[in-house]
């Protein structure tokens, strides 16, 4: 128990720890610990992770609501024999397992809800608006948009490959990874100039 208490408290950037990613609905229901099975691998993507990512979206939208974050192989395991919407652990796109590979098979991602755009999409904002801010600022590898709160799964990888696919209208590959987008920078700029500057947040 104090083990996983330290391994909580253990901050991966500016305004995450690992403690935020750990909390599973399925772990809590079922019974599941959802603890890595190798906490130096979980850190080191987590870090990647949150200050490549997470961080710049924090200091751009104000707080990051996490929705599912890391999960023990064992309990996304059970999640998807299950049918509780969890990907199989050898899907190349399961990014919920932090400490499954290494080197250039290293991946890490949650399931994120931005409640500034959150309530621009419950009026009626397309979803594409946040795809395309994410693609022209933040070095990410893949993004995964679903119908409730607009939350989408974001995902780094040491070398990103720059996919975007939806399961909200329109349905399916926004962009595939390595085209071109098939909306010109301009055209993608007009989408979400009315988007805070990027990291225009000082925190004290």
């Amino acid at each position: 128990m104090r083990g996983l208490e330290a391994l909580g408290r253990v901050r991966l950037s500016k305004y995450f720890y690992l403690r935020d990613f750990l909390h599973s609905e399925i772990g809590s229901f079922y019974g599941i610990p959802n603890i890595p099975e190798d906490p130096d691998l979980t850190i080191e993507v987590g870090e990647q992770f949150c200050q490549t990512l997470l961080d710049p979206l924090e200091e751009t939208f104000g707080r990051i609501a996490i929705r599912s974050g890391y999960r023990a192989p064992a309990l996304n395991a059970f999640g998807n024999e299950n049918g509780l919407s969890c990907a199989r652990n050898d899907y190349p796109m399961e990014c919920h397992i932090w400490d499954r590979g290494r080197g250039e098979a290293r991946i890490g991602g949650a399931s994120i809800v931005i409640p500034w755009f959150a309530d621009r999409y419950a009026q009626g904002r397309d979803w594409r608006d946040l795809a395309w801010w994410v693609h022209d600022h933040l070095p990410y590898s893949e993004m995964q948009f679903f119908p409730k709160l607009a939350a989408f799964n974001l995902i780094w990888r040491p070398t990103p490959r720059r996919a975007i696919q939806s399961y909200l209208a329109p349905r399916g590959m926004l962009l595939r990874a390595g085209e071109t987008p098939q909306e010109d920078a301009a055209r993608r700029a007009a989408r979400y100039g009315d988007f805070p500057p990027l990291r225009a947040i000082a925190y004290p």
